[in-house]
């Protein structure tokens, strides 16, 4: 079975040192690693095992989980080969559009110099009032008074 390369991820020259993993199912557009290799297949058959002796399955599954889990990569590459060929077929000005949509805004607010934030939410330009300054205690509502303050009862002192 001869299929063309040109969409393939791997070059036909860097074939040879993949892991046998990914040449043995065929891989063309998901590159697993060594590591990932290595638990996609020694990690479900010592799963397998593992199961088996726990007496949770029978000792086919040590046999039948590997084969599973190589159809479930196998089927994520014919899903990304899918995607990819997809994408492909978009046109480049629907791409481009889709570009300057998704592009996130860079930069920074501009806020006047002169704005200053009140409790409550409200801002105020110019100076700020004697009640909005961290620290001082807070102005009566009617009379624009300072309220005196009465220490807290209890261990928070």
């Amino acid at each position: 079975m001869t299929r063309s390369q040109s969409w393939a991820t791997v070059p036909t020259d860097d074939e040879r040192y993949r892991p046998l993993y990914a040449r043995v199912l065929g891989l063309r557009f998901v590159n697993p690693g060594g590591v990932l290799c290595f638990l996609f297949f020694e990690g479900s058959v010592a799963l397998a095992v593992l199961l088996a002796l726990a007496e949770l399955v029978s000792w086919w599954a040590v046999l039948v989980l590997p084969a599973v889990v190589a159809a479930m990569v196998k089927l994520n590459d014919v899903v990304a080969e899918m995607v990819i060929r997809t994408a492909a077929q978009v046109p480049e000005q629907e791409r481009d559009r889709f570009r300057r949509q998704m592009e996130p805004a860079v930069g920074r607010a501009r806020v006047p110099s002169t704005a200053q934030a009140l409790p409550g939410g409200v801002l105020a330009q110019g100076p700020v009032p004697d009640a909005a300054r961290p620290g001082d205690p807070p102005r009566h509502p009617d009379h624009g008074e300072r309220r005196p303050t009465r220490p807290r009862p209890g261990p928070f002192r």
